[in-house]
């Protein structure tokens, strides 16, 4: 699992991430963020890696 900084640019695919819930009610912008979570999971593909990635999210 990488953990250092791997985006090409962070700073616009958070404007995407923001942009992408403008207008959608509360119901509507949890389920873009599952959908985006089974998308992202399905190009990852490793369940070794989508574990970790899971644990450390989970880290508080």
């Amino acid at each position: 699992m990488k953990t250092t900084l791997h985006f090409t640019d962070a700073d616009r695919f958070y404007e995407q991430l923001l942009d992408a819930h403008l207008g959608l009610s509360p119901q509507q912008s949890e389920l873009l963020n599952a959908r985006l979570i089974l998308l992202l999971a399905n190009q990852i593909g490793d369940a070794k890696v989508l574990r970790e990635c899971i644990e450390a999210a989970r880290v508080e």
